[in-house]
């Protein structure tokens, strides 16, 4: 998985700059408990749809003032405070990064990753 920093560095280079507002990142990260709080996670079995997310990159860079989207998504076994993954959705404007970017982070929770404990 590459780092923010490279991430960032590689958007702005191909980026034309009067194209680019804004970069949302987002790094999920294995948290000690489940989600309400009643399981402690020692550790996670992840694996993830490629297709599936390649196909959803795609939709989402034909929106209106997106710049780039990218995922990297960690397969495998992952421990407490291992990345799970790295969202981000680059574009002009918070009005046109916001919404798709949350709504990107859902998709891949409810659809492109698998989790198995």
């Amino acid at each position: 998985m590459p780092s923010i920093d490279e991430i960032v560095k590689k958007i702005k280079q191909k980026s034309n700059p009067e194209n680019l507002g804004m970069i949302l990142i987002h790094n999920g990260i294995v948290r000690k408990t489940s989600k309400d709080g009643s399981k402690i996670v020692k550790e996670m079995l992840l694996s993830y749809d490629k297709e599936l997310l390649d196909k959803k990159i795609e939709e989402l860079k034909d929106l209106p003032g997106i710049v780039e989207v990218l995922a990297f998504i960690n397969e495998g076994r992952l421990k407490v405070g291992d990345d799970i993954m790295l969202v981000v959705v680059a574009g002009d404007r918070r009005s046109n990064v916001l919404k798709p970017f949350e709504d990107f982070i859902e998709f891949i929770k409810k659809n492109i990753v698998r989790e198995q404990e």
